[in-house]
């Protein structure tokens, strides 16, 4: 009794149990069931007797004393995992509540479902308590003994039961106090992480006709449920969309939470994902919920979709379909509700033809598709961004904000931005810095004469269509490039992300993409 109540772990709580009765004289097998929502219904052994798939009893805990001693008695996957509530003696009383002793057995009896077993290991008496606390039945504690158990022993059984139901209640409130003490400090990590880094752009600005589009549609799809896939070129403001989304849809009072796809080792994607209890690896030194357990009731952002590997991608399609996880190492499920809005830069359709992304996860994701033209579409839209950025970094810097001339706006309507609007956000920020007080200036590469105008420079330098072989060796030197200036360093001021205007996470995800070495940066 002293260690169930020493037990904070229901995991543990539950092993210890069958473990401490599996001590006792005569006893076979002690199992213990508790009442969870269906989930291989499909495979069950029981499926055609079962009258509700919605919940049912899941062996957790299983100790006992093997005879032959081949038997593996401690196995939770054998083929009693599960009793549907109602079915056989186990379901019912699991339904009813009410205890079951049945000694003196001869091992042929017509209920038994496994005669050999039985007789193999001598069983002469099953007994059943229900786990009930407060009234609520939690589950079922059964053995099976080899000696004729009575009254007194189905007694004894009944108060270990009764204590066994309250260690169980109190473990798993103080795991939902744990787990809930974790989600506070995870969501307060990521708030920190959102103040850090966020763009300072409060709404989506700009007034050209591909614009108009993204707005219409993001005014359509924001107050459905439908699941939003956002593309568009890396620095395009696909996590605006989302957040504008989010903003105008019923789930706005509640969070949207964000994960970098292409930042996550591909190990700690399930964790990452769907949380972990604490011990289920290495590392593992507190229970953590994921980012879909952060989202419950809001919307989770999904940007880089497109990095996940395969083999997650077949957990995360089920995730979607069924709302429904399951932390790492944990045996409970959790339903959620989560509005999905996802991201890329990837043509995924390629990535489906090459095998690496699957095609039903892309039609779940691809419910209502929103693409965001690159800036050098939308040139109309760079006056009102260079402006609004230009007073936000005056403010910052607690300056006047400085003189924007005709030409210098002309100069960077011009300008093809193939960073898109992070690139002439980090411009602008550049060129505040240098001003001094005085008109903002920009200099950007050309390869003309540099007697004419910058402006006119580059509205003539003709432009030739690359390959995507070309455009990723374009990007895979440009980044080798600002990692050797920055000796080697991706984050903070000066570092490889800053040089290139791009996000630090982005850069290491595209960093790991082209198999790029930090030192020396070939």
């Amino acid at each position: 009794m002293v260690s169930m109540a020493q037990n904070r772990s229901l995991s543990e709580l539950l092993h210890a149990v069958v473990r401490g009765i599996a001590e006792c004289p005569n006893l076979v097998l002690a199992r213990i069931w508790l009442i969870e929502p269906g989930d291989i219904c499909e495979t069950c052994r029981f499926r055609s007797e079962c009258p509700d798939q919605t919940r049912c009893l899941h062996l957790v805990a299983s100790a006992g004393n093997p005879r032959g001693k081949t038997e593996n008695y401690s196995r939770l996957d054998g083929a009693f995992r599960r009793f549907p509530l109602g079915v056989r003696k186990i379901g019912r009383v699991g339904k009813t509540g009410e205890p079951l002793l049945l000694p003196d057995l001869r091992g042929d009896e017509e209920w038994i479902a496994d005669p050999d077993w039985m007789k193999r290991e001598g069983v002469k008496t099953f007994a059943a308590q229900p786990l009930v606390f407060r009234g609520e039945v939690l589950g079922v504690l059964a053995i099976f003994d080899a000696g004729v158990l009575g009254p007194s022993d189905f007694d004894w059984l009944r108060v270990f039961a009764d204590h066994a139901a309250v260690s169980i209640a109190n473990a798993r409130a103080f795991e939902e106090i744990e787990f809930l003490k974790a989600r506070l400090e995870e969501e307060n990590t990521y708030l920190r992480e959102e103040v850090s880094s966020a763009l300072g752009v409060g709404d989506i600005i700009g007034s050209s006709p591909g614009l108009r589009k993204v707005m219409q549609q993001i005014q359509l799809v924001a107050a459905t449920e439908a699941t939003v896939l956002v593309t568009g070129e890396s620095g395009t403001g696909k996590e605006l969309v989302a957040r504008a989304i989010h903003d105008h849809s019923p789930r706005k009072d509640r969070a949207l939470i964000k994960i970098n796809c292409g930042a996550v080792p591909e190990t700690l994607f399930e964790s990452e994902f769907f949380g972990h209890v604490k011990g289920s690896f290495t590392g593992a030194l507190k229970d953590k919920p994921g980012r879909f357990e952060l989202a419950d009731g809001g919307t989770l952002f999904l940007d880089e979709i497109g990095e996940v590997p395969l083999a997650m991608q077949a957990k995360l399609l089920r995730v979607l379909q069924e709302q429904e996880i399951e932390r790492v190492g944990d045996t409970r499920t959790r339903k959620i509700s989560v509005r999905i809005i996802a991201a890329t830069n990837r043509d995924l359709k390629k990535e489906i033809e090459a095998g690496r992304f699957r095609q039903d996860l892309f039609y779940r994701l691809s419910v209502f598709p929103v693409e965001i033209p690159p800036l050098r579409e939308r040139r109309d839209d760079i006056p009102h961004l260079a402006a609004h950025f230009v007073n936000q970094y005056a403010r910052r810097m607690n300056r006047p904000a400085p003189r924007v001339m005709q030409g210098t706006m002309a100069q960077l309507t011009d300008h093809d931005w193939p960073g898109n609007v992070r690139e002439l956000q980090n411009a602008v920020e550049r060129a505040v810095i240098l001003s001094q007080g005085g008109p903002l200036r920009f200099e950007f590469a050309s390869t003309v004469s540099s007697d004419l105008p910058q402006s006119r420079a580059m509205s003539i330098e003709p432009t030739r269509l690359m390959t995507r072989d070309e455009l990723k060796r374009q990007e895979r030197e440009s980044i080798a490039a600002a990692l050797q200036q920055s000796g080697g360093r991706i984050f903070g001021a000066d570092g490889a992300a800053e040089l290139l205007g791009m996000k630090p996470t982005t850069l290491a995800s595209r960093i790991k993409t082209l198999g790029i070495k930090r030192k020396g940066a070939t």
